[in-house]
């Protein structure tokens, strides 16, 4: 199982070699081999039947190894938690020296960093006033915007720039910086878990040990990844230490990328009473929104980038992606009007359709705010899940790596057999697609060849007999342990 999870994470490292983006003066790049498997449609497909191949093998490992401890005792819970953390050690070890896989991200990361040493702030130009290795690779998408994310990882790429312009290098400094939201999570989750009376060793696999961590957080090297840890860590704290360093925390999570902010909503509830007033809650909601927003403004001053990217939040919605509902509704309605010859303008129910998303997404977090449970521990995860998950589900752009956000804490709650199956397969089904990326644009044959393989490999993993029954004995709830204190104490 272990050793099969390795070997798949060392083909995709291979694989990745050959179909991700390389700057075209990195070393690697003099190979002949390398370069013949690169410029050859039939190479470049070979690439990524390695990468699907690989990514086969993680999913089959890690559904072994969900089995495994899902079948444990709850005295066996700690040897089982071990053998977790260990495999995510094992499968990521492979990726650590990895480009970034499946996406261009951690080039402009790199490129960012590079711009805050110069001097030229990532909040009001692009990667394009910089020139040479640093932006070979860089998405041309995002070579003219400015960047999106908060202080806390320009100021990380600014300190690693500082020391080193060779842009492979700063992409591994940055998934260092991610792998730890790896490690919050491996730590908080088990906690997160237990108020739910799950097992704590199959909630923390699912999450750090999956197919989408690995191939969407670990090798995709993406923000999001930092970010959820955080969030998980400071909803942990908020229950054990009170509101304040929750709060503290939350708004960290919000540094990275601002969705992170939201956990602070499940602080806030978390750290009240049972069945406070509503004046009461607004006050401790107050609270814990003025502490995160003057963190956030001294994290910005303290990194020397201010608060720039509030102006740049808008920059993700310039891409149109097929997994965004708002964004698929609003366009086929948008086709459906030009069809029709209405005299609509081109995106005006695009536009429409997210805007609705938008104010839908905020109706959940207040409502949530407003009227959810105080002072209950798994009711305060799941108004996380709840408010993040509807973030994901009507936000106006939509990656693979989006569905890390709300993975922590639906993996840490009670689910049906029904919904933990749903859990698991999507955790499968978005890990082994994750090279199907919109840095993929205009290599249509290798996807549809791609997407024939998959046609075959997903069924094995999901529908075979034996599939079933391995997925079924995970969904099955067995492990329970004494409830723990569900009702967490006024805290200062």
């Amino acid at each position: 199982m272990i050793a099969r999870g390795l070997a798949g994470s060392f083909l995709v490292l291979l694989g990745g070699l050959v179909v991700s983006t390389l700057p075209s003066s990195t070393p690697l790049l003099r190979q002949d081999l390398l370069i013949n498997l690169r410029e050859a449609d039939a190479g470049r497909l070979a690439g990524l039947v390695v990468v699907l191949a690989g990514l086969g093998l993680l999913a089959h490992a890690w559904v072994s190894l969900c089995g495994r401890v899902a079948s444990s005792a709850a005295g066996e819970s700690a040897e089982s938690l071990a053998l977790v953390r260990f495999a995510a050690v094992v499968w990521s070890a492979p990726l650590l020296l990895a480009p970034p896989l499946f996406s261009r991200d951690g080039w402009s990361y790199a490129a960012q960093g590079a711009m805050a040493s110069l001097g030229i702030s990532p909040y009001e130009h692009g990667p394009a006033v910089l020139s040479g290795p640093i932006v070979q690779a860089v998405d041309p998408i995002w070579m003219h915007t400015a960047t999106p994310y908060g202080p806390l990882p320009l100021w990380f790429g600014k300190e690693m720039a500082n020391h080193t312009g060779n842009p492979w290098m700063l992409v591994i400094a940055h998934r260092g910086l991610a792998l730890v939201g790896l490690v919050l999570l491996s730590w908080a989750v088990p906690r997160l878990a237990a108020w739910s009376q799950v097992n704590p060793a199959l909630a923390t696999g699912i999450v750090i040990a999956s197919p989408v961590m690995l191939a969407n957080g670990v090798g995709g090297l993406h923000n999001d990844l930092l970010m959820v840890g955080l969030m998980a860590a400071a909803l942990l704290v908020a229950a054990e230490h009170g509101w304040l360093p929750g709060a503290l925390i939350g708004a960290s999570a919000a540094a990275v990328k601002v969705p992170g902010g939201l956990v602070c909503i499940g602080v806030a509830l978390i750290s009240l009473a049972p069945q406070v007033g509503l004046a009461t809650r607004i006050r401790r909601l107050a609270a814990v929104a003025a502490v995160a927003a003057a963190t956030l403004v001294g994290l910005g001053m303290a990194a020397g980038t201010g608060s720039g990217w509030v102006a740049a939040l808008s920059v993700p919605g310039v891409v149109h992606t097929p997994l965004s509902v708002t964004t698929f509704v609003g366009g086929a309605l948008d086709w459906a009007a030009s069809t029709a010859h209405l005299g609509f303008a081109p995106t005006t129910l695009l536009d429409l359709a997210r805007q609705l998303g938008l104010l839908a997404t905020i109706a959940v977090a207040i409502w949530v705010a407003l009227r959810w449970d105080t002072g209950n521990r798994p009711r305060g995860v799941l108004a996380v899940a709840v408010v993040v998950g509807a973030t994901v589900v009507l936000g106006p752009v939509v990656h693979f790596w989006y569905f890390l956000w709300p993975l922590p804490f639906v993996a840490s709650l009670a689910l049906s057999r029904l919904a933990m199956s749903g859990l698991l397969a999507g955790c499968l089904v978005l890990g082994v697609t994750a090279p199907f990326d919109s840095s993929w644009h205009g290599m249509y044959t290798a996807i549809v060849l791609g997407s024939m393989l998959l046609v075959g490999v997903l069924p094995r993993l999901l529908l075979t007999p034996l599939a079933r029954v391995r997925i079924e004995r995970v969904a099955t709830p067995t492990w329970l342990r004494a409830a723990p204190e569900a009702v967490s104490p006024e805290r200062g």
